[in-house]
């Protein structure tokens, strides 16, 4: 019997017992990449992969049962993040050059896991780090000054919570079908490192800077086959040869997560996770909090930094914002909220249209594909017609989604 591992030790992807101390050896790869750079030769094919697979697997922490493997991918946001914006707080060139490079770095990372098909926790890390710090500046340079009352941060403070929770119940289950016993091993097999990286999102071929919105539409792949299905309405089922079952009306695959989904609307990489029947109500709820909490944060510091003048002229005047360090770095934190807030308000308004439309951001993707679809408020949302009866039903039936916990029938598992 094997002696249990202490807190520094850990078994790694060779399966081979190892210590944290022994980090830095026998790395091959990276001895023959020092040594080729050192020599002004090109490296052999695959082995900056080989080495930065050799890091992520020795990127630890020491835990109790054994040293825990830290995801590459949370730690850029942690690190990047405040070098940034304090850096951008220097001067205004500074902050200018580095507040519009940020957003397109972070559409290129974006564009780059989404053509590799990889999921990654770099977006929701971004994401839940940026609400932190944000906040943890707002309360250490904006509350100090004393033009906020406490009432005001209470206020700030129930409305980030608020999204909080949302935001976790976002990311439960959106609705995953059922896979079949007999396909079960086989299935998971198949599915994608969920732990490593990256995610897709496609937002009705319209992209806009610092949105990334995170909306990708994962719905028909090579291997699916439509085919008829009892419906009451005539409406047509999908047999999915990867989970093995026949999916519902509305329900998609996803690449990503390796599974179907009830009413797929797309897989969204600022959760990490689907959007479907289950969780699209929470997914809406966290938006919608995230947008009012951080419209009245960036409202609450524009009127203590920039005092005696409206938000929106604050925003783009004001002379005192680099008079001293404390004011630069709140109004650099202003611009970075309020980048992100455009970004996320038109992913959230999106997401209104297509409901007001009874339409998933999948629909929408394969009605353009097959050219069956209306462009609508100049191509703001597609309109299938399929679903739409008509703005209050459409409402009445996304407010009664996950209401009742779906009928598991005899067709749905084969």
């Amino acid at each position: 019997m094997e002696e249990p591992l202490c807190c520094c030790e850990y078994v790694d992807r060779r399966g081979e017992r190892n210590h944290l101390a022994a980090c830095c050896c026998d790395c091959e790869d990276l001895d023959e990449g020092c040594e080729r750079w050192l020599t002004c030769r090109s490296l052999p094919p695959g082995a900056l992969e080989r080495i930065a697979d050799t890091v992520a697997d020795r990127l630890r922490v020491p835990w109790f049962a054994g040293a825990v493997k830290v995801n590459v991918s949370l730690v850029p946001p942690l690190v990047l993040l405040p070098v940034f914006l304090h850096v951008a707080a220097l001067h205004f060139l500074l902050g200018l050059v580095i507040l519009t490079s940020l957003p397109v770095v972070v559409l290129w990372y974006y564009y780059l896991t989404h053509r590799r098909k990889e999921r990654t926790l770099f977006f929701l890390s971004l994401g839940l780090f940026s609400l932190g710090y944000m906040y943890y500046v707002f309360l250490q340079e904006v509350v100090p000054r004393g033009h906020v009352g406490y009432s005001q941060v209470v206020a700030l403070t129930c409305g980030l919570i608020l999204m909080l929770a949302a935001l976790s119940r976002a990311k439960k289950d959106p609705g995953y079908l059922p896979i079949p016993a007999s396909n079960e091993k086989s299935s998971h097999q198949g599915l994608p490192n969920n732990s490593v990286r990256g995610s897709s999102n496609v937002l009705h071929g319209v992209t806009t800077s610092g949105a990334a919105s995170g909306r990708a539409v994962n719905g028909e792949a090579k291997g699916y086959s439509r085919m008829s299905a009892a419906e009451p309405e005539g409406v047509k089922k999908d047999w999915c040869t990867k989970c093995q079952l026949v999916r519902p009306a509305r329900a998609g695959h996803c690449r990503l997560c390796g599974r179907c989904v009830r009413r797929l609307d797309h897989h969204c990489v600022w959760i990490n996770s689907c959007v479907g029947e289950q969780n699209h109500q929470a997914f809406i709820l966290a938006l919608s909090f995230f947008m009012l909490t951080s419209v009245y944060g960036i409202t609450l510091t524009l009127h203590t930094v920039c005092r005696g003048r409206t938000p929106f002229v604050a925003l783009f005047y004001c002379p005192g914002a680099y008079s001293d360090y404390s004011s630069a770095l709140s109004f650099t934190c202003v611009w970075y909220c309020a980048i992100v807030t455009a970004g996320m308000g038109y992913i959230l308004l999106i997401q209104l249209l297509n409901i007001s439309y009874n339409v998933t951001e999948r629909e929408a993707r394969l009605a353009l594909r097959d050219n069956t679809g209306r462009r609508l408020l100049g191509g703001l949302v597609i309109d299938t017609g399929q679903y739409n009866r008509g703005f209050l039903c459409n409402w009445g039936h996304f407010l009664s989604l996950g209401s009742s916990p779906p009928q598991r029938s005899a067709e749905d598992i084969v």
